[in-house]
């Protein structure tokens, strides 16, 4: 069955543009987000790394090396079926500092630009003989649907015929597909959903050929059984090769390729780097590589019963080409064709990134105006273009010596020279540049000279100089080849390592790649003060507005403010702001820029341990933690929560004066949330925990006592004490500092005011003990005065002189009455006596005597309006203190020459006494907690904050009630009135 070439060519490009307008769609949002971003998507866009190989090549390799072959899907199945070991770690170390391929990953580890040159250089001449079997695929199968004749797929002329002019074309569509949602970031998402259709068109289509080929040709699995017992043969052809011992090369060849090979590392591990997404494809790749291994050998056996002439390696096409079918053999030509696009799109995508960041960007000191983006956009897609056109070249150059899985073999064994270095970043950290660099070019010099320049040359051996001995070269010693290179490879890479030392900073970056990362966590100081110092020193790299994007950027990706200040948060930006130019710039050139515009501050002092590292990472990994780690880290939390939840308020500085705890009664006394303050210092504190806590820091003191601090209008006392956590150091360093402070602070405000109601109960103690002396005292002058006023008023018949007596009798009444008031108010009552009938006409009136004796405070005018018949059962010096306190507040809120009147009626059974003044009144926020113990809005020094809390627990002993009104006078918004209500009856 043969179909006209501009046909399938046709169909060819429908397929594509396809792919186009699902890409399109997808970087438009048609399509449902849950759907682009489900895990199966993820899976499905995976299958890119089974490319034309794998739909043609697979089965040639099937019929050389028998169940062998199932090696390819057994080493790449095995890498995702222990994802949690094998990607996991590569993952996380990717998504944190943005590695987007093996060059990067490897810059990054053994923090070497050599390194990335070096792996972009190998990288590039592993894959372009993977990308001249794409090419070699699609326009050998165009040949055969189009031609009568198998020979004409011997293309051996130098011409240039029409089918390599398709498949330039081909090159040429491809490149314009893979620019246009390759080279931004904000497209990527459509090109995984591309791949992942891709994927499930070539699964569709093995499957449909696999099949037809049971049940087409064979009639069944019970044919196919028979056909196999008839020619034994093709069942000794499964076994023979695994005796050899072929399959473990095989085997060791294909597991390196979901890490090494560029295009894969991409979507497996810096593409959708999520845990749960991993641990999907932990099991969906496995079973989409088994569903497409199931095909091949019914493949391979239908193609030999049917004794078709094409090509084993064409069999896929062949079997259904045979069947007469030209719907299922158009299906099996999409399946190739969608396996060597989804190949080639992610190849040059991603080597055109590694070139991009590790040979065109850092060999020039970068700067960028406003359109930055742009300019790396048009730069990725010129790559894209050359590496398409040198895949082509390639191709040609070849010439079709090699068959398709004789490329793919070419290329997995010169990426399986990555894997020591690769596998040596997180599982063995004393692997340094040298070795690793030494290993790499010791393995790739020997696959060079073994298998790719005899491949380009069409050379089959060598003869040594001097001698007549013959060395044989070429694919057909590859197995050989491999094991030389790869053990050249780990001997130097091994050798190399253990013999040289690594310097500060590999050992540094060792320790960030290590799975045990708690070593490298240190907390060094940056040149910077702000958020807006990092937008202003990048504009000098990047340009204003593409600086200031990605500063936004960062600072949204950390939930941090735009005016943030704090060290700790600081450093938070710098690394984001590293890994995120690492995704568009490059490892390389992103470590330059933010190297010179925010290095480190020299200090002769070694850096400090990052707690707040080491605890996030110990909170990440406590899950995995067994043993003695497990319990070590329950220790910690332990007496980590202890600190937190200690009665003590409690803040811990590093050895920089950095805050490094701030626990939870910390928060209550000031204030301030642990987030906002964690990682900052004291300095950066509002007042007055600013000056409090600063220059208790730098004191000698070890505690300061009674320290008031105003909080919110009130007066606290503090008592601060202070440790010094001493270093582990010896000499000087040791005696003139420490690793950092605990300072801790004490509340006493409660205790001091009860100290000063203490002082204060003890002096009216003394003014009653005085106020009784002075009765004793003064009473009986007071009565001799009296006796003698009488007698001269009944002695004398002048009126005058009688009038002047009355007059001494009436001041010596008044001295009386005054020194039996004082000493009634030094005698608080008793809350036990019995109750008795109360006059509050005559308690209201001694209060106001009492106060009109305080001649230094506010002078105002008591009007006592309160019936002299009022009465209500009480303790008479109880409910004078309750006047007193009442009126004397009254007084303190009036102004000079105020007024206050007292005024006194029944209402609801009850007697009551109201106090109203012509002051300010009392302010709606202060309403709830007037009647609180120590609660005053007066100075200093003038108030307690007990008078209106003793007069509510007077009332409420009484049975009574106290209300409060304010405003007094809703019209001019002043005053306030108290009202006292009694029951008259109990």
């Amino acid at each position: 069955m043969n179909f006209e070439l501009a046909h399938i060519a046709l169909i060819g490009v429908a397929y594509i543009a396809a792919l186009f307008f699902v890409a399109f769609a997808t970087s438009k949002g048609w399509l449902p987000s849950r759907w682009v971003r489900h895990p199966l998507i993820y899976v499905l866009s995976l299958g890119v790394s089974l490319s034309a190989w794998t739909f043609y090549g697979i089965v040639d390799l099937a019929w050389q090396y028998g169940y062998g072959v199932l090696a390819y899907y057994l080493g790449t199945g095995a890498m995702f079926l222990f994802a949690p070991v094998a990607l996991e770690p590569l993952a996380r170390l990717a998504q944190r500092y943005q590695l987007t391929s093996p060059a990067d990953l490897l810059v990054f580890r053994y923090h070497s630009r050599e390194a990335g040159t070096l792996a972009t250089l190998f990288m590039l001449l592993a894959l372009l003989p993977l990308i001249a079997l794409q090419i070699q695929a699609v326009s050998e199968t165009l040949a055969l649907l189009s031609r009568d004749s198998v020979a004409t797929l011997a293309l051996a002329d130098s011409g240039v015929t029409s089918k390599n002019l398709i498949a330039f074309f081909y090159c040429v569509l491809l490149a314009l597909f893979t620019s246009m949602y390759g080279a931004t970031r904000e497209r990527r998402a459509g090109l995984v959903s591309a791949m992942a259709l891709e994927s499930v068109v070539k699964l569709v289509a093995l499957v449909a050929v696999g099949a037809y080929a049971i049940y087409g040709v064979f009639g069944g699995f019970g044919g196919l059984d028979q056909w196999l017992v008839q020619n034994s043969d093709m069942q000794q052809l499964l076994y023979t090769p695994i005796k050899q011992g072929s399959s473990h090369t095989l085997l060791l060849v294909f597991i390196a390729t979901a890490v090494a090979m560029p295009h894969i590392f991409y979507l497996s591990v810096a593409e959708r780097p999520a845990a749960q997404t991993l641990r999907t494809a932990s099991w969906g790749f496995p079973l989409f590589l088994l569903l497409m291994a199931l095909p091949i050998f019914p493949i391979m056996w239908a193609g030999f019963a049917l004794d078709v002439s094409e090509p084993v390696q064409y069999f896929a096409l062949a079997v259904p080409r045979a069947s007469g079918s030209a719907l299922l053999t158009i299906l099996a030509f999409i399946g190739g064709l969608s396996a060597a696009t989804g190949a080639l799109v992610m190849i040059t995508l991603a080597l055109s990134t590694m070139v991009m960041n590790h040979w065109l960007l850092p060999g020039t000191r970068w700067h960028s105006e406003d359109n930055m983006y742009r300019q790396l956009v048009w730069l990725r897609r010129a790559l894209v273009a050359a590496l398409f056109l040198a895949g082509f070249a390639f191709y040609l150059l070849l010439n079709n010596r090699l068959s398709l899985s004789d490329l793919a073999l070419l290329a997995f064994i010169a990426s399986l020279q990555f894997l020591p270095g690769i596998f040596a970043v997180i599982h063995w950290p004393r692997g340094n540049r040298r070795g690793f660099i030494g290993g790499l070019l010791a393995g790739m010099l020997i696959w060079a000279v073994g298998l790719l320049l005899p491949a380009i040359f069409g050379l089959s051996g060598m003869t040594l100089p001097g001698t007549d001995v013959q060395v044989p070269l070429g694919m057909t010693i590859w197995t050989q080849i491999t094991t030389l290179s790869l053990a050249a490879n780990v001997l130097l890479f091994i050798g190399l390592s253990v013999f040289t030392r690594s310097s500060s900073l590999e050992q540094y970056a060792a320790d960030l790649c290590s799975d045990d990362t708690l070593s490298q966590a240190l907390r060094l100081e940056l040149d910077v003060e702000s958020a807006a110092d990092f937008r202003v020193r990048l504009a000098e790299s990047l340009g204003g507005a593409t600086a200031n994007q990605e500063v936004n950027r960062a600072l949204r990706q950390l939930n941090l403010p735009d005016g943030e200040r704090r060290p700790y948060a600081l450093r938070q930006l710098r690394n984001k702001l590293e890994a995120n130019l690492s995704g568009l710039l490059g490892r390389v050139l992103a470590g330059q820029i933010i190297d010179r515009h925010f290095p480190f501050k020299d200090s002769d002092q070694p850096a400090n341990k990052d707690i707040h590292l080491i605890e996030t990472r110990l909170s990440r990994y406590k899950n995995q933690l067994t043993g003695l780690a497990a319990e070590l880290n329950n220790l910690r939390l332990y007496h980590r929560q202890m600190l937190e939840e200690l009665p003590l308020a409690a803040c811990s500085l590093g050895r920089d004066g950095e805050i490094l705890l701030w626990n939870y009664a910390m928060q209550d006394l000031t204030g301030i949330a642990a987030g906002e303050v964690i990682g900052s210092k004291l300095e950066y504190l509002v007042e007055p925990w600013r000056t409090l806590l600063t220059e208790f820091a730098d004191s000698a003191d070890a505690s300061r006592f009674k320290q008031q601090v105003n909080l919110g209008g009130n007066s606290h006392w503090l008592n601060l004490h202070k440790t010094r956590q001493k270093s582990s150091r010896s000499g000087r360093a040791r005696r003139d500092r420490g690793d950092g402070l605990m300072l801790l602070l004490e509340d006493i405000t409660e205790t001091q005011i009860l100290e000063q109601e203490l002082i204060h109960s003890e002096r009216l103690a003394s003014v009653g003990r005085l106020a009784a002396g002075v009765a004793h005292e003064v009473g009986n002058p007071v009565t001799g005065i009296a006796c003698l006023a009488q007698n001269l008023h009944f002695e004398s018949d002048s009126a005058e002189v009688r009038d002047t007596a009355d007059q001494i009798l009436s001041q010596t009444q008044r001295i009386s009455r005054i020194v039996h008031s004082l000493v009634n108010y030094s005698h608080s009552g008793s809350q036990e006596s019995e109750r008795a009938p109360v006059d509050l006409y005559a308690c209201v009136q001694e209060a106001v005597q009492l106060l009109s004796l305080q001649r230094d405070k506010t002078q105002v005018t008591f009007d006592n309006a309160v019936p002299e018949d009022l009465i209500a059962p009480g303790d008479n010096q109880r409910l004078i203190q309750v006047f007193i306190n009442l009126l004397s507040n009254a007084r303190d809120a009036s102004p000079d020459g105020g007024h206050i009147q007292i005024d006194g009626y029944v209402a609801g059974g009850c007697a009551c006494v109201a106090v109203t003044d012509d002051g300010p009144g009392i302010s709606p926020e202060h309403r709830d907690r007037i009647l609180e113990p120590f609660f005053t809005t007066k100075e200093p020094g003038e108030g307690t904050g007990l008078g209106l809390a003793m007069v509510y627990s007077i009332v409420e002993e009484h049975d009574g009630q106290l209300e409060l009104i304010s405003p007094a006078n809703p019209e001019t918004g002043r005053g306030a009135k108290f009202i006292v209500q009694l029951p008259q009856a109990r």
